[in-house]
């Protein structure tokens, strides 16, 4: 008999609803998606968020809700901190409320650990013990599953990769020169492209690509234009210096990427595993995209629903 789950995905842009239908043997489908642009307030979202929920789920028995948001939280009292990207969202606990509404268990994760979950339950990482999830977008976190467990250390904050310094200088992310997060992210991505668009200039030798979103360098580089290829070469050294710190450190089975890595491992993989396999010790460590590719945050979030029926 299949169980229905309620998946909420919270982002700074947009929020979804996501209705899924769990089998006997853990297997999730979607059923139905809706999204929209993310309110002001945390108030109006919750009204929001709960009335396409009743909508879509027409009136049968919620087994389980799971919430996926950026941190900082206290995922224990399902409650936001004033995350950067939702600033004023906090002092309300959105797993009380849904559970008040909706009379069914309600349960909240930050969205690199959601993302860790689903990959190890449904995608990349089925079947091994030891992962860790990189989401490699907007931002870049990671979600550590170790032993079979989630890991989020003392205070919920562990796998903040996109915190180390991988250099004294270079794209700014997570408030750091030369960060992880700098090199291998899309805002720092951009930051990179114009740079080295800049240098091509002054050399008389312009770039193809007139914007620095990923998409179109990524275009470019596939097209031969060599400046883009550079910033790909660069990023991917990068990548491949911080996951063989990665390798050495948790020795996991899997290390899955998700979004630009999973949309551009063609430009990325060689410079990625050339610095990878020269820093590392010898690992037995795979290094693959995420297997649920755009909706992997809908899995996500019904994948923590998913963890509170199976407790």
């Amino acid at each position: 008999m299949s169980r229905l789950l309620v998946g909420l995905d919270i982002g700074g842009t947009k929020c979804a609803v996501i209705a899924g239908l769990m089998n006997e043997q853990g297997d999730i489908t979607i059923e139905a998606r809706e999204a929209f642009p993310t309110p002001k307030t945390q108030e109006e979202a919750i009204q929001h968020l709960g009335d396409l929920a009743e909508r879509m789920t027409a009136g049968r028995k919620i087994a389980a809700i799971g919430i996926s948001a950026g941190n900082p939280m206290d995922a224990e009292k399902g409650m936001l901190l004033n995350p950067p990207n939702l600033p004023g969202w906090t002092g309300i606990s959105m797993t009380d409320r849904m559970t008040e509404r909706f009379h069914a268990p309600a349960r909240m994760e930050n969205d690199a650990n959601a993302c860790a979950l689903a990959e190890y339950r449904l995608g990349a990482g089925k079947g091994c013990t030891n992962m860790v999830f990189i989401t490699f977008g907007t931002g870049f976190g990671a979600g550590l599953v170790l032993d079979g467990r989630l890991y989020r250390g003392t205070t919920g904050c562990a796998g903040e990769l996109g915190h180390w310094r991988l250099s004294d200088d270079g794209p700014s992310g997570y408030g750091k020169l030369g960060s992880f997060e700098g090199f291998c992210s899309g805002g720092g991505m951009a930051q990179l492209a114009q740079t080295v668009a800049l240098r091509y200039i002054q050399n008389g030798t312009p770039p193809d690509y007139q914007q620095y979103d990923v998409k179109t360098v990524a275009q470019a580089a596939r097209a031969g234009d060599a400046a883009a290829l550079e910033v790909f070469e660069i990023c991917g050294n990068k990548l491949g210096q911080g996951l063989a710190l990665v390798c050495d450190l948790l020795d996991v089975e899997r290390i899955v990427l998700g979004s630009i890595y999973a949309r551009c491992e063609d430009l990325l993989v060689k410079p990625m595993r050339k610095v990878l396999d020269r820093e590392t010790l010898p690992n037995q460590t795979a290094v693959l995209p995420a297997a649920l590719g755009e909706q992997i945050g809908d899995y996500a979030a019904l994948t923590i629903a998913a963890m509170e029926v199976s407790q």
